[in-house]
């Protein structure tokens, strides 16, 4: 394990300043931040939680820190819990600052954290391909085991298993191929979710999905809800310990939209006495016009598109938008020329736009 203590210790130390000091001073922007109506209290209402995915830059940008500590009342790590960002080098070298920092800051501030993620078949580094089948076996279980167990009793869930289904790649059961579907098949899927609730029994286990909660999308929505259930239903039945499917709800153009396939889809889930979490809303606004007053109404309509019917269901547990400002999103790698996505309820500057009016109406009715 390799730990650098200076760059960590001045780094968590930054940064519990970073995230008291705006909440307890008089200056205007903290002043601004706290007279904006919290959507962590709006949704608390209605019994859920609402948050959004935290990243490295919230660990020094005092106005942002300050952001998420008075909107938020949960938050999932961006990439600082993913494999690649925890050994990326080699399997043996693993390296938690970040993470540590992030968990750090959340629970002093009273945040439910949720661990993101455990298997996933993307975004892996080289040395995954690398592995034989039992090598494979062998760290995805000390991996997880080791990874859970450092924070057993101090996270509110796993995404234990990210995205398994991606139905384009012709695989049985909807599965997405990559290296640990290559090397362990379709059984990593239960070895990941068994592994975890061993290394922390409490903690909530979650399978984390995208596209199935779309009539049309990359992999065709309607096809990949019915490889959803037979999964979760083949879990349960192998008496898997599974509380909750996270939806992700990212929103690309051309994507079609169902209102009630998507309540029937909350539904089924919620029959096998399963929670239901939004994980990772945003809204790629790429080819929205680029007049900015439109372009933020339009996203602003695709938050209440999927929020009103979600929102009928009690079995929706967790809201929550991939990242809270549109300076921290992910869809930046995708901006044309000087064109900024706008994708989420706070511009970057922390300043609310319509998505953020757009999901207090949706808490608020």
């Amino acid at each position: 394990m390799v730990h650098n203590l200076t760059r960590r210790g001045l780094l968590a130390g930054a940064c519990a300043l970073a995230w008291d000091a705006r909440a307890a001073s008089g200056t205007d922007d903290g002043k601004a931040i706290a007279d904006i109506p919290s959507l962590g209290s709006l949704a608390a209402k209605r019994g859920v939680l609402f948050g959004a995915a935290i990243d490295h830059t919230t660990l020094t940008d005092p106005r942002l820190a300050a952001l998420y500590r008075h909107q938020t009342r949960i938050v999932t790590t961006d990439t600082a819990l993913k494999l690649g960002s925890l050994r990326p080098q080699r399997p043996e070298v693993v390296d938690y600052w970040e993470a540590d920092a992030l968990i750090d800051l959340a629970t002093r501030s009273g945040l439910a954290v949720r661990g993101h993620t455990l298997a996933w078949n993307a975004w892996q580094p080289d040395w995954v391909e690398r592995l034989t089948r039992r090598e494979a076996a062998y760290w995805l279980e000390r991996h997880i085991e080791e990874t859970v167990g450092r924070y057993a009793g101090r996270l509110h869930s796993w995404d234990v298993v990210n995205e398994p289904l991606w139905p384009d790649d012709n695989l049985p059961g909807g599965l997405r191929g990559g290296p640990w579907y290559a090397k362990l098949g379709p059984d990593y899927i239960r070895q990941a979710f068994t592994i975890a609730h061993r290394a922390d029994p409490k903690v909530k286990l979650v399978l984390n999905e995208a596209g199935s909660e779309w009539k049309k999308s990359f992999t065709s929505g309607e096809r990949q809800q019915a490889h959803l259930m037979r999964l979760i239903d083949d879990l349960q039945h192998s008496g898997i310990r599974l509380d909750a499917v996270g939806l992700e709800c990212h929103y690309f153009p051309n994507f079609e939209f169902d209102p009630k396939g998507f309540s029937g889809l909350i539904g089924s889930i919620a029959d096998r006495k399963l929670d239901v979490y939004l994980t990772e809303i945003d809204v790629n606004d790429t080819e929205f016009p680029a007049d900015l007053a439109t372009r933020d109404r339009l996203v602003a309509e695709k938050y209440a598109m999927l929020l009103r019917p979600a929102l009928t269901n009690p079995a929706v547990k967790v809201v929550q938008t991939w990242e809270l400002t549109d300076g921290q999103t992910w869809l930046q790698e995708q901006a044309k020329g000087s064109r900024r996505p706008r994708p989420l309820p706070f511009d970057a500057d922390c300043r609310p736009k319509a998505a953020y009016h757009a999901i207090a109406a949706a808490f608020g009715t």
